[in-house]
C-alpha cells in the first residue's frame, strides 16, 4: 500500500494539503451533514470511518477546513473520487483544481487502472484531469440508498 504518499504546498494563502494530521475532520463532517446533497445527515462516526479508510486532499486556511475531497481506493487498481467540496466563500480562486492536479499527478494515482466519481455539476474540472462519460455505461451498476441518513429533502440524489 502506497498510502504514505504526503502532499503540502501553499497556494495563495491555503494549505493545499494531503497530510490528515493538518485537516480538521469536524469542519468536513460539519459541511457534508448540513450542506452537501449527497450524505446530508451523516453521523459523524460514519464519516470519521470513511475519512480514515481513504485517501485525502483539503485546503486549510486560518485553522479551519475549506474544501476537502477523498480518493476511495486500493491503491493499486481503483480509485473513487468522492465528497469533493469547496466554502462557497472560496471558490472561484483554483483551489479545487490545485486539489485535482496534486492529487492526480500523484505517480501511484496515475497507475491507478480506473477512477470514477458521480456528480451533478462541476464536469469541466473533472474533464480537466481525465474523466469523461464512461465508454461502456451499460456496464456500469450500482447500489444506491439515497436515504440512508434520513435525508428526504432530496430523495432521488
Amino acid at each position: 500500500m502506497n498510502n504514505n504518499t504526503q502532499v503540502s504546498i501553499n497556494y495563495n494563502g491555503y494549505l493545499i494539503t494531503t497530510d490528515k494530521s493538518l485537516m480538521f475532520p469536524a469542519d468536513v463532517h460539519e459541511w457534508l451533514s448540513k450542506v452537501s446533497y449527497w450524505a446530508k445527515n451523516i453521523p459523524y462516526d460514519t464519516f470519521l470511518r470513511s475519512f480514515d479508510n481513504s485517501f485525502c486532499i483539503g485546503a486549510v486556511k486560518d485553522e479551519r477546513q475549506v474544501a476537502y475531497a477523498r480518493l476511495v481506493t486500493d491503491y493499486a487498481t481503483f480509485g473513487y473520487l468522492a465528497d469533493v467540496y469547496v466554502l462557497e466563500q472560496h471558490r472561484g480562486r483554483g483551489i479545487s483544481k490545485v486539489m485535482m492536479e496534486e492529487l492526480f499527478g500523484l505517480d501511484w494515482v496515475k497507475q491507478l487502472r480506473r477512477l470514477m466519481l458521480a456528480t451533478l455539476d462541476a464536469h469541466g474540472l473533472y474533464e480537466q484531469v481525465g474523466f469523461n462519460s464512461p465508454v461502456f455505461p451499460g456496464r456500469i451498476m450500482e447500489i444506491t440508498r439515497p436515504n440512508i441518513y434520513g435525508d428526504m429533502e432530496n430523495p432521488c440524489r
